[in-house]
């Protein structure tokens, strides 16, 4: 578990000497650990590291380590750990998933279509939530990925936002995965660009603050183009 410590801290300290690369205050960028290649010890020791940041690419999995996580904590009696662990879904989310999706993720980072953003709006309506999301664009336009085309992605949160329980609070990409950093930078860049000109357009309000980009490979590169949460899982596990 020691490796794990070390890992959280190289980084922490790579994030930081991002961030004083291109003058952000490293306060802006939140680190998430993705846990989907975890066993439940090792999430244990991010939990007691305090990292109260954890994400999942499938429910059936969010569910259970979430479980865990609240066992966990009420059984520690540790003034030091986090008060409650904020659960992000980071992997695309089935329709007939999202019940148990918006009822455990304090932020949903995979919205892509219309239909799936209705079913939220619609579930959520009927438990009295509204829950926070991020629309999924294809930055890098290759046709396996999920995600909203760049083109396509303003007309779409002018959608979403008319719905009253759903609030969309940012973006989020996957780059491809390539040695090539200009490649990567390019994908970061393009939502980066998307980012302020949704804004521009005053389609979203003064919540919509959120850029998810940035894996254990790229991370350093989706800080210098404006990232604010990294998603961040083999750099700690796997190191």
């Amino acid at each position: 578990m020691a490796d794990i410590a070390e890992r959280i801290k190289v980084v922490k300290e790579n994030i930081r000497a991002a961030c004083e690369r291109v003058g952000r205050d490293s306060r802006e960028v939140k680190l998430l650990v993705v846990t989907k290649s975890a066993d439940f010890e090792q999430i244990k020791e991010v939990i007691r590291l305090g990292c109260a940041d954890l994400g999942e690419n499938r429910v059936p999995q969010l569910k259970k380590v979430s479980s865990q996580a609240v066992d966990f904590l009420q059984s520690e009696n540790n003034s030091k750990l986090p008060q409650k662990i904020n659960w992000h879904m980071i992997g695309h989310l089935q329709r007939n998933k999202v019940k148990q999706a918006i009822s455990l993720a304090s932020l949903i980072h995979s919205v892509d279509t219309l239909r799936l953003a209705e079913e939220i709006n619609s579930k959520a309506a009927g438990m009295e939530l509204c829950p926070r999301v991020l629309l999924q664009v294809n930055a890098s336009g290759e046709p396996q990925k999920y995600g909203v085309p760049v083109g396509a992605a303003i007309h779409l949160i002018e959608q979403i936002v008319t719905m009253p329980n759903i609030k969309v609070v940012g973006l989020m990409t996957m780059a491809p995965l390539t040695r090539d950093k200009d490649v990567v930078r390019s994908c970061f860049r393009r939502l980066g660009e998307l980012f302020v000109e949704i804004k521009g357009e005053r389609v979203v309000g003064p919540d919509f603050t959120e850029l998810s980009m940035g894996m254990s490979g790229d991370y350093e590169i989706a800080i210098e183009e404006g990232a604010t949460i990294l998603r961040i899982g083999s750099a700690i596990f796997a190191g």
